[in-house]
């Protein structure tokens, strides 16, 4: 527990913040005279650059230890917030943002590592519910935390805080943890990681630049879009081949794996992308403080609070596959009354749906991650974790990427139709209207979100499709597969 205590000041560090910048969004446009296509790599910067590193960290906690790999992703982490806590500029922020990324995403494999080790195989409940503290405590502390920073203190002090934090969990790591023995294991496969984050990132770049004059015709979007798309189909075709590939796409259409990740791949750009919309809505149609925007947001908490450790349970007891299933509607119900939003929906309305969402999103993630898991052989188990958590990680930057351009779309269109006192160009205009003509757009500002919405809902109805077939074991799986019915679960257990 000495030890749980000192790396989860670590793991909530970096929790919080993913979470914590949603409510600044609005802030950071105005203070940069960025449009939202810009300003949203502020959140999809930092999760590419979790997702490129997570399966870095595996082989380098092997190759040179778990403590100097923490303490290594602390510094990271720590220079990274102080740099992006003296931005000048949207882009210097972005870039400080994927440095601060990069230490941020080797915190939670080197924390599940560490307390795995301590504890020992017969006590992994106890490391679950310890890592469960973090990602219960962000939905809720973090929009309400950097809400308040924002509308009292200032913007900086989001990444001003991480440095107290960090340097006592530096100096107690360095006390407290014990000496490294390394004990190199498997080669790192460097030419999947030269073709899979380049192609993910050269990807969602191109998404994101679609939404200027040309739309996707212009080249600055599909150029890159179109070499990001030939490097994945490359990482892919080595992926087959490879001995010891970063992710061995084999298991995952060989087994109910695939499954699984569609459904995760899926979720996770419906529901982070919609976590980036809501708080956007409160603060630009409804007026909303940063910190009023974070205190609506916490009903989602509370509801995912309620069920992820319901979900725990109900996985150890009766398997993962139906749970998806289950919580994927409860998502769409509780998204539904944004699709249809207006200048003046009640609030009571939108935090009780706001309560369904963080429900179905608290039944569906971790039963997901936990049926991939199950679905391959024990060998596989590592390395399919950390395929699900770079599938996570990179919906949730498509996600925000794909909605931040369909929301500037809608803006543009809804605006400059509905009101000769917008002024045109989207979303980075509204924030030189006076509060008089902010006033007479909110109504088609509103309809802009609700038909963005939208697409969230249809992209969970699309994952609910491999959610069903999971569920219902449509997903045929091999001899070897070890997915359970009503047996205990092994691989979280």
């Amino acid at each position: 527990m000495v030890v749980a205590s000192v790396v989860l000041l670590g793991a909530i560090m970096s929790t919080l913040d993913t979470t914590v910048i949603n409510v600044a969004i609005a802030r950071l446009a105005i203070d940069f005279d960025a449009s939202l296509t810009t300003i949203q790599w502020v959140v999809t910067g930092y999760t590419l650059a979790l997702a490129a590193v997570i399966p870095v960290t595996g082989w380098a906690a092997d190759r040179f230890g778990t403590k100097r790999i923490y303490l290594s992703s602390l510094v990271l982490f720590l220079l990274g917030s102080m740099l992006c806590a003296l931005a000048w500029s949207a882009g210097s922020l972005i870039a400080f943002r994927v440095l601060q990324g990069v230490g941020g995403g080797m915190i939670m494999p080197a924390v599940m590592t560490i307390l795995t080790k301590e504890a020992g195989p017969h006590r992994m409940g106890r490391v679950m519910g310890i890592l469960g503290v973090p990602m219960l405590l962000a939905p809720i502390l973090g929009p309400i935390l950097g809400g308040w920073l924002v509308d009292d203190v200032s913007w900086r002090w989001i990444f001003l805080i991480n440095v107290p934090i960090g340097i006592a969990a530096i100096v107690l790591a360095q006390i407290v943890l014990e000496r490294d023995r390394p004990q190199p294991a498997h080669k790192l496969d460097w030419l999947g990681m030269v073709l899979l984050s380049p192609g993910l990132t050269l990807l969602i770049f191109g998404l994101a630049e679609s939404d200027g004059a040309g739309g996707f015709a212009a080249s600055r979007s599909w150029l890159p879009i179109a070499a990001g798309a030939a490097l994945v189909t490359g990482f892919l075709r080595h992926s087959r081949r490879a001995d010891e590939p970063l992710i061995d796409i084999r298991t995952f259409t060989r087994t109910r794996a695939g499954a699984a990740a569609g459904t995760f791949m899926l979720f996770a750009i419906a529901f982070f992308g919609s976590l980036l919309l809501i708080p956007l809505y409160y603060q630009t149609v409804r007026g909303a403080s940063a910190l009023e925007a974070g205190l609506l947001l916490a009903p989602q908490g509370l509801g995912a609070m309620l069920t992820m450790p319901l979900a725990g349970k109900l996985t150890d007891r009766y398997g993962p596959n139906r749970w998806a299933a289950c919580g994927i509607p409860l998502l769409a119900i509780g998204l539904a009354p944004f699709a249809f939003v207006t200048s003046h929906t009640p609030y009571l309305l939108l935090c009780s749906f706001g309560f369904v969402l963080g429900l179905g999103m608290g039944l569906s993630m971790m039963p997901t991650m936990t049926a991939a898991m199950q679905a391959v052989p024990a060998a596989a188990i590592a390395r399919t974790s950390t395929a699900m958590n770079i599938v996570r990680q990179s919906g949730a930057s498509i996600g925000t990427a794909i909605l931040s351009v369909l929301l500037t779309s809608a803006i543009s269109e809804k605006l400059t139709a509905g009101s000769p006192h917008s002024g045109g160009g989207g979303f980075e205009a509204l924030h030189k209207l006076s509060p008089a003509a902010q006033a007479k757009v909110a109504g088609p500002l509103a309809g802009a979100f609700a038909q963005t919405f939208v697409w969230g809902l249809a992209l969970l109805a699309l994952a609910f499709i491999p959610a069903l077939a999971m569920a219902l074991g449509g997903w045929k799986a091999p001899a070897g597969d070890r997915s359970v019915g009503k047996e205990p679960a092994v691989a979280l257990e």
